[in-house]
């Protein structure tokens, strides 16, 4: 990651071209068999290290991009990531935050690149933490151990005796006889040290690596057969160029090899770490493909091949990542190439908000006229929606309706169901001028049931003028019940007799039967469905509900099916049943005969 401060504010016309949302779901089953880049989509993450351990899976620690983006000071959480296949990627949640580290700066913040070993039995995290609110001269290596790879950190202390000033990005190698190296630096100073059998100090002399070509930041060191490798970032002006250096031992010399990773799109930063998994080499790396912006980064992951002779091809960048190298199994995270190729047509239930309904407040320097909401470039700015119906809960479908005379600009989305409580990420394209009410951005949010729902779009990075927000659900499935007129909850008479499953004799005058105890659920129209046989032309039966308000009743026309043995007949009406369980549902006879095996009432959502 860059370690040279970036802006702490972003300009308005920092380019998001791309829709993209940051949403957790469960990934069904299906064909797909790449990973697609990037490969984190629930949070921003950052200078991802990637380690294979004993229960055979791929874990990736990595750095939080905090949104909205105000520069790189502000990271402050560490998330962890894990696949057994390289396709399905499960979020493993938060694992560490600059709250629980008691040395640490007052202010929190900068929690960088960070690094993870395992030794006897314990999992080691490593991070770099200022101690003081002078951060850049009070650098310290932080260790977290745990039993566990991805859960149950607790912070021990940090490495004593290391240079505080730029003393970041810690990586911690294994070698083949079990002993375990450091390895830090920044700012141009790259430092490699042997680390005692306790984890949490050195053993020996710090060794700087002056030999580097170009060193700027990001130590990564791993072993292939008898050569050691060192990559990390270098200084290449306009976005940072991953290089590597190889040698005999894992102090050094190191013999510079040249470039293995281009710059990465939209970010000057450049951060990798190289892992062999079920026998494929990869190169884990981070770039600001989905939101155009340097401080707000993703992971992606792409092959890593080496020459006969030991050294590496550079490394080629992709949208498809990589293929699978097992089943599929259980992910969170979304691949972002089903993410941007998302159909929305099953989201049909739909409420438009104006920015003057009474559901709609706004704070933080927006403005709003004549029906518009102004002034969402301002930092702090807000557009809150209370009373929101969130259906059943889950996923719904968020649409803002807005101008935008920026080329690009970015909304901060809370919503009352968020699971990972970071919010969502929200590109508006630019539409040509402050007037032009042209623009049109979804993404998916996530929702508790019922009508409490929240959702806050925050501002400050662009502007756009919002119109109209629009919610939309995927309406809930028909809730089916089947009354088989032979049950219990059946009674008849005027004439109409039962046979087996059917009721008969419905053409004489008077005759009836009656389901009771049927479920109205929260009341209202629901769909009452007949199946029957008759060899009659046509019969009408008179249907009375419990819900009925005009108590007329309700006309059912039932068409001949050819014969009394045919059960082919299906006919439906709307009625009205009170809320509850205790409905009564009667079919009246006498116009026409009809032979009648079940009913069956569709609770309408």
């Amino acid at each position: 990651m860059r370690k040279k401060l970036l802006s702490l504010f972003l300009s308005g016309t920092m380019l998001l071209s791309v829709f993209v949302g940051f949403t957790s779901s469960s990934v069904a089953a299906d064909t797909v068999t790449q990973s697609g880049n990037p490969i984190f989509t629930s949070i921003f993450t950052a200078d991802p290290s990637a380690h294979v351990w004993n229960d055979g899976r791929i874990y990736v620690y990595a750095s939080h991009d905090i949104f909205p983006s105000r520069g790189s000071d502000l990271m402050d959480k560490y998330h962890v990531f894990s696949s057994d296949n390289m396709v399905d990627w499960v979020d493993e949640g938060e694992i560490l935050r600059a709250d629980d580290v008691p040395w640490g700066r007052p202010e929190g913040g900068f929690m960088w690149a960070p690094d993870a070993a395992y030794k006897d039995g314990t999992y080691y995290f490593y991070f770099p933490h200022p101690s003081d609110t002078n951060w850049n001269n009070s650098w310290k290596i932080g260790v977290a151990t745990s039993d566990k790879p991805a859960a149950d950190f607790s912070v021990q202390g940090y490495i004593g005796g290391l240079p505080g000033s730029n003393l970041i990005d810690p990586n911690v190698f294994r070698d083949d006889n079990g002993d375990y190296y450091l390895y830090a630096g920044g700012g141009g100073s790259s430092y490699g040290m042997k680390l005692a059998d306790d984890m949490v100090s050195i053993d020996g002399p710090i060794k700087q690596f002056t030999e580097l070509e170009d060193f700027h930041e990001a130590t990564w060191v791993f072993k292939r057969g008898s050569v050691y490798y060192l990559t990390y970032s270098d200084n290449n002006s306009g976005g940072n160029r991953m290089r590597y250096a190889t040698s005999n031992s894992p102090l050094g010399p190191w013999v510079n090899r040249g470039i293995i990773l281009d710059p990465v799109l939209n970010s000057e930063t450049s951060h990798g770490s190289v892992v062999e998994y079920k026998g494929n080499w990869y190169m884990f790396y981070h770039n600001g493909k989905i939101s155009s912006n340097g401080t707000l980064r993703s992971v992606a992951v792409d092959r890593l091949y080496f020459n006969p002779d030991g050294t590496i091809q550079k490394v080629i960048q992709t949208s498809t990542g990589v293929p699978a190298v097992g089943p599929r199994s259980h992910a969170t995270e979304i691949k972002y190439d089903d993410l941007i190729n998302e159909s929305f047509d099953a989201y049909t239930q739909k409420t438009e908000y104006t920015m003057n309904d009474s559901h709609v407040s706004i704070g933080g320097g927006a403005t709003r006229s004549g029906g518009i909401v102004e002034n969402m470039h301002t930092q702090g700015s807000y557009i809150e929606l209370n009373g929101i119906n969130g259906g059943t809960g889950g996923k719904a479908l968020l649409t803002v309706l807005y101008a935008s005379g920026d080329s690009g600009s970015a909304f901060k989305v809370d919503a009352s169901g968020d699971p990972a409580g970071d919010g969502y990420f929200l590109s508006l394209p630019g539409t040509g001028g402050w007037g032009s009410y042209t623009g049109r951005t979804n993404r998916l949010i996530d929702l508790n049931a019922g009508t409490n729902n929240m959702i806050r779009l925050s501002g400050g990075m662009g502007g756009a003028n919002i119109s109209s927000v629009i919610v939309s659900l995927i309406p809930e499935a028909a809730q089916e019940t089947e009354y088989a007129v032979n049950g219990n909850h059946v009674s008849f008479g005027g004439g109409a007799t039962r046979s087996g499953e059917s009721i008969e004799n419905m053409h004489i005058p008077g005759s009836y039967f009656e389901v009771s105890g049927v479920n109205g659920g929260a009341g209202g129209q629901a769909l009452l469905t007949v199946l029957y046989a008759s060899a009659e032309t046509a019969a009408t039966f008179t249907v009375n509900a419990s819900g009925d308000l005009t108590g007329n009743g309700y006309s059912l026309s039932m068409p001949g099916t050819g014969g009394w043995g045919t059960y082919t007949g299906r006919v439906s009406r709307l009625i009205d049943l009170n809320p509850g369980t205790n409905n009564v549902i009667r079919m009246n006879g006498g116009m026409g005969g009809a032979n009648v095996t079940r009913l069956i009432v569709s609770l309408i959502p």
